[in-house]
């Protein structure tokens, strides 16, 4: 083994992401492509980035180095591993200490969770938030003697048994709020792989080639032996079936219709025109009649300055009907309009995620972790 590799080190996707949580400084390298980096790029209030790409240093890091602070760590980024290992060894033949390369490149940065307490529920239960913080995805867990209830798995289902297994709790529904197109569910594999029930909105599944229980208002799904009740809201916009749920009377779960900056995209199924006026129901008139007091917990945000303490992502829905962007146009026209002027592109291979999650089409594990890769997208302003 050479001095240089042996003073190599790698930071894996959980230590980076502790260290953002933390506001911990860091200069990150990436040696991605401009394009690429254009389009996702990690992101932190401690972060600083520079983009150098990868064949401009092949023939030496001297441009990197004029960039590079001399105080802070520095972290080397690419997409898989291998470019940023190579430049790092590089950069520490040259003189650079403290130079770290990211474990697993993007790709890995992609699919960690981080799982965050949100509170206690009665007796004794407990809310988690799980932040896949480099997809901007949340899925959430309620343990209640015993039993847990998994909403809005992605696809890397082993965090989920392992956490539950760890608590003590053993899964019994896995539930999804509408038929995702960003990210790949877990739900579905979640439930053969544990016995539990998978729920889905019907209005969703018309077209998916499994058995699922249907989500429909009016369920109460209950986790333990003394009832921690999750009750299912129909809320449309996001996708024709999209449900809300209400937890423990204190925390609503908001899928994709309403974020923390901003509000559910409705035109991911081609169905912009039609659902624009749901989603505006839905966000004026449903959740105008809830508690103003209720938590929001949604199933993605688009930006790091979302994350709260510890990393949660959450809100308080009176709160957001003051200041959410998105809850301050009453009228339904200038609504629809200002939907239709702030739609972003549309998420990486939504179309074939859309088909993943009905059952129609059966990606390898490298090809959904190609469909996966780059923002979520799912809310209207994430340009």
């Amino acid at each position: 083994m050479s001095a240089i590799t042996s003073q190599l080190q790698a930071m894996t996707a959980g230590e980076l992401t502790r260290r953002i949580l933390n506001q911990e400084p860091l200069f990150i390298l990436d040696v991605r492509n401009g394009s690429d980096v254009a389009d996702w790029q990690i992101e932190g209030e401690s972060i600083e980035l520079v983009n150098i790409p990868y064949f401009d240093l092949l023939d030496g890091v001297d441009a990197a180095l004029e960039q590079l602070p001399e105080s802070s760590d520095v972290l080397v980024v690419c997409a898989k591993e291998g470019s940023s290992k190579f430049v790092a060894e590089q950069l520490i033949e040259a003189g650079r200490s403290r130079v770290y390369y990211l474990e697993g490149g993007m790709k890995a940065w992609s699919e960690h969770l981080e799982p965050v307490l949100i509170g206690q529920l009665h007796d004794g239960g407990s809310l988690y938030q799980f932040v896949r913080i480099g997809k901007g995805c949340l899925s959430y867990m309620v343990i209640s003697q015993g039993e847990a209830a998994i909403i809005d798995a992605v696809r890397m289902t082993d965090v989920f048994m392992n956490f539950a297994a760890e608590k003590g709790a053993a899964i019994k529904h896995t539930l999804d709020t509408h038929l995702h197109a960003d990210h790949i569910s877990g739900g579905r594999k979640l439930a053969k792989q544990t016995g539990a029930m998978y729920w889905l909105p019907p209005k969703d599944a018309e077209e998916v080639t499994f058995d699922y229980a249907k989500l429909e208002e009016g369920n109460i799904i209950s986790v333990g032996n003394t009832t921690i009740e999750i009750q299912p809201i129909y809320s449309p916009g996001h996708t024709i079936g999209s449900t809300s749920f209400i937890i423990d009377n204190r925390y609503l779960l908001t899928g994709d219709i309403l974020f923390v900056e901003s509000i559910g995209r409705p035109d991911l199924a081609g169905k912009a025109e039609d659902w624009v006026g749901d989603l505006y129901t839905t966000l004026y008139n449903r959740y105008k009649a809830l508690s103003d007091d209720l938590i929001v917990l949604p199933a993605h945000f688009g930006k790091v300055t979302e994350l709260g303490m510890g990393g949660a992502v959450s809100a308080r829905l009176g709160d957001l009907f003051k200041h959410n962007p998105g809850l301050q146009i009453t009228v339904e026209a200038d609504f629809r309009r200002m939907v239709s002027e702030n739609l972003p592109q549309h998420p990486n291979a939504y179309q074939e995620i859309r088909q993943t999650n009905m059952g129609k089409i059966q990606p390898d594990d490298e090809q959904q972790r190609e469909m996966e890769i780059g923002p979520n997208r799912c809310a209207v302003h994430d340009k």
